[in-house]
């Protein structure tokens, strides 16, 4: 497959939700416009069974330059993915068995193959970093450890936020970004993409490709989703979208985004004009259905027009079908609260292990979406659904 240089591909690709371009911008273009096939990779850990759609926008990144016909790399952390990455994390990361991390990534293929394409001329190659951590020697760790200082290690935020909380940090923890440097070097590629959360552990990357072999690695750094307070789209928020969820799950779940999440939403998951949106929202236009068309444009990314529109006709009908009493009690709060708490607070549940039940047994819903986790956190404006007929609205 011959490499396209055009320059509109390119600057969509480096401009559209990206965060950061390192060594710089026009470093990549250059590379870019030389014509040459390129290597890049992303590295996944398969901590859990389903990618999600904070994954899609670093493979929708991905495809964009597979697209214009460079070599790209799904690498699956099935070695590091045992030891944890500590990015953003407060705490240790609890450690998985070979056999928990293999049985994760069954399917990772497969749902990656909705957005990159491992066939064709220019297929998606597969590794796994087992395949070179797995056979180092303790000279081996050793030798690579000798490339970085504790001081470069202390300078990550969750590490120094641990030391002043007085909380542990495992040596091995460490080795984390070592090893991702590794994967860099063993696979010899030209480029990273990944989250901005990844930025210490690409760079490491970086680090280690220049001092053994030489070569300007490039890192593309790419938005994560969250609206303009840093709210995020997550586990606990209960509204984290699967690549493996049907179209049904997938609208609902979009609908159940704050509002400040539209506009990125439609920068990193879409190839819609967003400054357009933007401008639609500050013109007065209605969040909800613009959310709505967000969500049409995402699901039929996964599956096809047809299937988008019936999944939001099938959303209003329901929206609409709701028994709803004519007036909702309203119960006033002054931030954002767990549902477990708010449910309690509010009166609609006697105890927490009540609403553990309810929640267990699918029978919590926030602005229509079941509750699926007890640390889901909830806020003013949200609509709290107790079975079929209880209901309170968080002001």
């Amino acid at each position: 497959m011959a490499v396209s240089t055009d320059q509109k591909q390119i600057d969509e690709l480096l401009d559209r939700g990206v965060e950061h371009v390192y060594p710089s911008r026009d470093f990549l273009e250059a590379r870019l416009k030389e014509g040459k096939q390129l290597s890049l990779y992303l590295g996944i850990d398969p901590t859990g069974p389903d990618l999600h759609i904070g994954h899609s926008i670093q493979l929708r990144k991905l495809r964009a330059f597979q697209d214009l016909g460079h070599k790209i790399i799904l690498l699956v952390g099935d070695f590091t993915g045992m030891i944890g990455d500590p990015t953003d994390k407060s705490a240790t990361r609890v450690r998985l068995t070979r056999e928990q991390v293999l049985e994760n990534a069954e399917n990772y293929k497969e749902q990656a193959g909705k957005i990159l394409d491992f066939g064709g001329e220019n297929p998606v190659e597969v590794k796994y970093n087992s395949e070179w951590l797995g056979k180092m020697s303790f000279a081996d760790v050793v030798e690579l450890a000798s490339n970085f200082t504790v001081q470069q290690m202390l300078e990550r935020d969750m590490f120094d936020n641990r030391m002043k909380e007085g909380k542990p940090i495992y040596l091995h923890e460490f080795f984390y970004p070592l090893m991702q440097g590794q994967d860099c070097v063993a696979m010899d590629v030209d480029g990273e993409v990944g989250g901005n959360d990844q930025t210490f552990n690409m760079l490491a990357g970086r680090t280690l490709m220049k001092a053994t072999t030489g070569k300007e690695k490039f890192v593309v750094t790419s938005k994560l989703l969250a609206d303009p307070t840093g709210k995020k789209m997550g586990k606990s928020e209960g509204n984290m979208i699967r690549l493996s969820d049907t179209s049904d799950e997938m609208f609902g779940k979009i609908m159940s985004w704050t509002d400040g999440m539209i506009v990125p939403g439609f920068e990193i998951l879409t190839k819609e004009d967003f400054a357009a949106v933007e401008k639609e929202l500050t013109g007065g236009a209605n969040p909800r259905e613009v959310k709505a068309r967000l969500a049409r444009a995402v699901v039929a990314q996964y599956f096809d027009d047809g299937e988008a529109q019936a999944a939001s006709d099938r959303f209003d009908q329901l929206f609409q079908k709701k028994e709803r009493p004519d007036e909702i009690p309203e119960h006033k709060i002054s931030g954002p609260m767990s549902i477990v708490d708010a449910l309690v607070d509010s009166g609609l549940a006697k105890s927490k292990s009540e609403v553990r039940r309810l929640i267990d047994g699918k029978g919590v819903k926030v602005d229509d979406v079941v509750v699926e986790s007890y640390e889901q956190e909830v806020g003013p404006g949200a609509l709290i659904q107790k079975g079929k007929r209880h209901f309170v609205q968080l002001t």
